[in-house]
């Protein structure tokens, strides 16, 4: 068994697909079969089903998969970190950052980093905040933004900003003068929503959950821009976070009563190694954005 073999393995796991698979690694199907196969009989497990060209993991495939992941992360760490010791890091940063975020906080922030960092690559990804965990937990992100105040206990966070959730309606509606909204005023409303995996729906469905009435979505999306659009022009209203809507003579910002206030948090996977890379910017956002310290930072700091 070999590093390779466990690539493959991960790959095809990840894709359930052979065919996704050798194209994603750039090798010949035939050659990921026989590389599986064979480090099936070297197991002397199967550990994928492989029925009317549909490829799922067996029960035996799945704790494997834990092991193969845990394995080349352990290794993406020591070459990282025996890279730095000789002085070869690229310096490439991987964050997941909600796009809603990413447009109002982060380009300052990005802007400042490569200035203060200019030899550092910076490869931002804007998923949900749902999809941004499982990246991390995958491999595919070294960090990520993400929001609330449950986790999984897989993820290391660090607080950097607390943001206010604010009803969002166009001048003319009947909250445009109030002070404040109730949750029950609010989703008495034609609403704007987010899609079921977006941080700030499942934040404002926590928010709900002991009231008895159940909010009126006539529009779903992911697309903010485009519920702001529509609140615009009168198809529903929404929540937004203030600093979307601060600069905007469009739309009015109207604070819930009892205030909502969002916490966002940077993540990274727990135990793993933090390049210098990822340590410089998640030292760089927690000063930016007055969360922990940088001696707060764990691991490898």
């Amino acid at each position: 068994m070999d590093a390779r073999q466990l690539r493959y393995f991960v790959e095809v796991a990840t894709t359930a697909s052979f065919t996704r698979a050798a194209e994603g690694l750039r090798i010949a199907q035939p050659a990921l079969s026989m590389s599986i196969k064979k480090l099936e009989e070297e197991l002397e497990l199967t550990l994928f089903n492989r029925q009317d060209r549909k490829v799922s993991l067996t029960a035996e495939g799945e704790i494997f998969l834990l092991h193969a992941r845990r394995v080349l992360d352990d290794l993406k760490a020591a070459e990282l970190e025996m890279a730095e010791l000789k002085g070869l890091s690229k310096g490439e940063v991987r964050i997941g950052i909600p796009p809603m975020i990413s447009a109002y906080f982060f380009p300052d922030i990005i802007r400042d980093f490569h200035r203060a960092f200019p030899k550092l690559k910076l490869a931002v990804h804007g998923e949900g905040a749902a999809r941004i965990q499982r990246m991390i937990a995958q491999g595919e992100l070294d960090m990520g933004v993400v929001a609330g105040e449950s986790f999984p206990e897989t993820l290391e966070t660090r607080h950097f900003l607390r943001e206010e959730v604010v009803v969002c309606v166009p001048p003319g509606h009947r909250f445009a003068t109030a002070q404040s909204v109730t949750l029950a005023d609010f989703i008495s409303e034609p609403l704007i929503f987010y899609k079921e995996g977006y941080f700030i729906r499942e934040f404002f469905l926590e928010a709900l959950k002991d009231s008895e009435a159940q909010p009126e979505i006539v529009f779903e999306t992911n697309l903010f821009s485009l519920v702001r659009a529509l609140v615009r022009n009168g198809t529903g209203i929404s929540i937004l976070l203030r600093m979307v809507v601060a600069d905007d003579s469009e739309l009015v910002a109207v604070s819930f009563d009892p205030p909502l206030y969002l916490d966002l948090l940077i993540a990274w996977k727990r135990q793993s190694y933090l390049s210098r890379a990822n340590r410089a910017f998640a030292e760089f956002l927690l000063a930016r954005g007055g969360g922990a310290t940088p001696a707060q930072l764990l691991p490898g700091g």
